[in-house]
């Protein structure tokens, strides 16, 4: 991210946003988290992890992000909750977690910046258990084709997704969605809740 999303980001009404409005639309999604063993790809400064420990009542978050910055303000901000977190640098198009080791991937926005998105799908269903959440929230080909976006924040100009494709590319790996995806703010965003299926398809990585 560049300096204007990273602002964007980490700022006291994308964290309201998160609390009140993404949290409980997820949770009419079917989020269903308390004691499991989730990562958070993309972390930032540590509010989604945050709610993932206090709201959804997690067992431990593993919270990674490229941005050593991000990750030490990020260990600041958790500190209090110990053990039931660890903070790290990590890529989502790489995950360092075994197959099949982890009950939810979260991803609060993050996965639209990754060149080879594919890759990063790919890894969520690599990593999750059977019966598995990929939590997401995620930012459209839509979205970034505004003038706005291309102005001000720096993403990968190739291989955008539309919804129905972000959607495609889950149910080609595995995912089933008990509930269909949904889309806000005139199809910038696709937010839902897809479960691991117990005969998920070998990853193409």
């Amino acid at each position: 991210m560049n300096r204007v999303e990273t602002l964007l980001m980490n700022n006291p009404v994308r964290a309201w946003l998160q609390r009140s409005y993404e949290v409980p639309l997820l949770e009419r999604l079917g989020v269903r988290l308390a004691g499991a063993d989730v990562v958070e790809i993309g972390c930032g400064r540590g509010v989604g992890t945050e709610l993932l420990l206090e709201r959804w009542g997690v067992a431990h978050v593993t919270a990674l992000d490229l941005d050593p910055a991000m990750v030490a303000r990020a260990r600041r901000r958790l500190s209090r909750h110990g053990e039931r977190v660890d903070v790290r640098t990590g890529d989502a198009s790489e995950l360092p977690f075994a197959d099949a080791s982890l009950d939810a991937v979260v991803d609060f926005g993050v996965i639209h910046h990754v060149p080879a998105w594919r890759d990063a799908v790919a890894q969520a269903v690599r990593v999750l258990r059977p019966g598995g959440q990929f939590v997401f929230e995620e930012v459209t080909r839509h979205a970034l084709e505004r003038w706005s976006y291309r102005t001000f924040l720096e993403h990968p100009e190739h291989d955008r997704f539309s919804p129905q494709e972000f959607v495609a590319e889950l149910e080609r790996h595995g995912f089933v969605l008990p509930e269909p995806a949904v889309t806000r703010f005139f199809g910038d965003f696709v937010i839902g809740v897809a479960v691991k299926s117990a005969t998920t398809p070998s990853s193409p990585l």
